[in-house]
């Protein structure tokens, strides 16, 4: 199993920024893709930025320019830095991740728990 737990969010004012934090741990064998999906308020869960193990980034149209995504692979942690932040990016941040363990060679996608990102006007 792969256990994702996110840091780093919380309340800001429009124009601040953010940094958040994922960690992996388990009995990973390999990470490919990392990810963070963004869940507003009556809103589905969104694609905000994924990045590769090879550093190949893509970012949601509206964070484009804004947002960086970035890894350290040997930490197995990801990271999301957030500028110049708008009031429409409060939603609870997720991270994900694909990856193979020692009890599963193929695989899977695990999710964190989700932390908060509130941008006041």
């Amino acid at each position: 199993q792969v256990q994702l737990v996110e840091s780093g969010g919380g309340l800001v004012q429009a124009g601040g920024s953010l940094r958040l934090s994922c960690a992996a741990s388990g009995s990973i064998v390999r990470i490919a893709d990392m990810g963070w999906y963004r869940q507003g308020p009556g809103n589905k869960r969104d694609l905000v930025a994924v990045i590769s193990s090879y550093g190949w980034t893509n970012y949601a149209d509206s964070v484009k320019g804004r947002f960086t995504i970035s890894r350290d692979n040997a930490k197995n942690t990801e990271y999301l830095q957030m500028n110049s932040l708008k009031p429409e990016d409060t939603a609870v941040y997720y991270c994900s991740a694909r990856a193979s363990t020692y009890s599963n060679i193929n695989f899977s996608d695990y999710w964190g728990q989700g932390t908060q990102v509130t941008v006041s006007a």
